[in-house]
């Protein structure tokens, strides 16, 4: 089994080769005539591309709003392949902008020097390098079967099928993506990482391979060094052999048991939870309700006394600590019925909700019954005006006494 595994690989590596009519970048030099690339026609919007001993650069470093685009004016016949492609970024802190990497039908006419989200109705793949979401730089999979015109949708981000998050900017080295596709697996890898990958995308033949780019007012520069295409896929060869060599290393025994899972069993644990997500989330919302309404009740001074304020917030606060044990304790149960699957991410983001939830609940109660209190204890300042005002009164009323006493006649004997 090994060895005719070994002559299959061994077969499937040697049968790649370069397919020239949608390469460059691959000999010793970028263009035979530096003005051209035989096989791809070359266009820019606001500025003319430039071809240089090493690299065409599609987008310039200024000024911004340029597009550039190349196409390659042969289409692949074949449907296992593997394009290796090499850019590079660089610009401003700030700066931003779009590269797609193409694969559909009739490229250069239906797309043009279209980005993704400016395209129309097309048929195929398109790969897209950006700074979606902020996140420093993304590398997304689109589809489409020319129905949706993406330039007319509402949210073309949603249309993505897979992603990955990449720092692609001032690396100051070129970055490499590779897209190979065989009968059993479409991946697409960034530096020798996977990226993405899928056993339900095949794309047909006879698509054309093309590179866009667009900038906005800070631009990028977008530099492309080199594209290849080969026949077949490397990853079918590796994924094969990754999976026998993983099913070599599992005993018969636990194969047998791994091929009669119990999926309901899975979908309960699913349920459950679930089920506490839920109970989380309620306890956040119900933690929210009762410190509003202790605002509220500060604020328009309708406050019971603070001894039975701070009897009734235990209790509250008494009564939620049993509902986090009865998590807790479901957590536990969860753990033990869980062991041999990894289910650690969601017990961390469970353990971590019910932490947060605790803190805020310990922490709103204690705020709210100290302004409470501070709220119903007597000031020194009030007390003070009381004793002044009251020594006034009494001042006031000895005075008027007085005067009253000395206005009446007097009597002689």
């Amino acid at each position: 089994m090994k060895y005719s595994f070994a002559l299959a690989f061994l077969t499937t590596v040697g049968a790649q080769s370069i397919i020239d009519t949608l390469s460059f970048g691959h000999d010793s030099r970028f263009s035979p005539s530096g003005e051209s690339l035989p096989g791809w026609r070359i266009k820019g919007e606001g500025h003319e591309p430039q071809i240089l001993s090493d690299k065409l650069i599609l987008t310039p470093p200024y000024p911004g709003h340029t597009r550039g685009s190349i196409w390659a004016e042969n289409s692949l016949s074949l449907l296992e392949w593997t394009s290796e492609f090499q850019f590079r970024a660089s610009g401003e802190e700030r700066g931003s902008g779009n590269l797609q990497l193409w694969y559909v039908k009739d490229g250069e006419r239906s797309v043009g020097a279209s980005s993704i989200y400016t395209v129309g109705q097309f048929d195929g793949f398109v790969l897209t390098v950006d700074t979606h979401g902020g996140r420093g730089g993304s590398i997304r999979g689109f589809l489409n079967d020319g129905t949706i015109a993406y330039n007319q949708h509402s949210n073309v981000d949603s249309l993505a099928f897979g992603h990955c998050d990449y720092a692609y900017r001032n690396l100051g080295r070129p970055s490499v993506i590779k897209i190979e596709q065989s009968s059993s697996l479409f991946q697409v890898t960034v530096d020798d990482k996977v990226c993405f990958q899928t056993p339900k995308v095949i794309l047909p033949a006879g698509n054309q391979f093309g590179v866009t780019a667009a900038t906005p007012d800070n631009p990028d520069s977008f530099e492309l060094f080199k594209f290849v295409v080969t026949s077949g896929a490397k990853a079918t060869a590796q994924f094969t052999e990754q999976t026998m060599q993983q099913q070599q290393q599992i005993p018969i025994e636990s194969r047998s048991t791994s091929n009669n899972i119990n999926l309901g069993s899975l979908d309960d644990m699913n349920g459950r939870i679930q089920q506490i997500s839920q109970e989380v989330s309620q306890i956040s919302q119900s933690i929210n309700q009762r410190h509003q309404e202790l605002l509220n009740r500060i604020s328009t001074g309708s406050v019971v006394s603070s001894s039975d304020s701070s009897s009734q917030n235990e209790a509250r606060l008494n009564a939620m600590d049993e509902r986090l044990r009865r998590i807790e304790t479901m957590l536990s149960d969860l753990q033990r019925d869980s062991v041999g699957k990894d289910y650690r991410n969601e017990f961390t983001r469970l353990h971590k909700a019910i932490e947060n939830s605790h803190h805020s609940l310990t922490e709103a109660l204690q705020t709210s019954i100290f302004n409470m209190i501070t709220a119903t204890t007597p000031r020194m300042g009030l007390f003070i005006c009381v004793v002044i005002a009251f020594q006034l009164l009494l001042a006031g009323a000895y005075v008027y006494y007085k005067r009253r006493r000395n206005g009446m006649p007097k009597k002689f004997l």
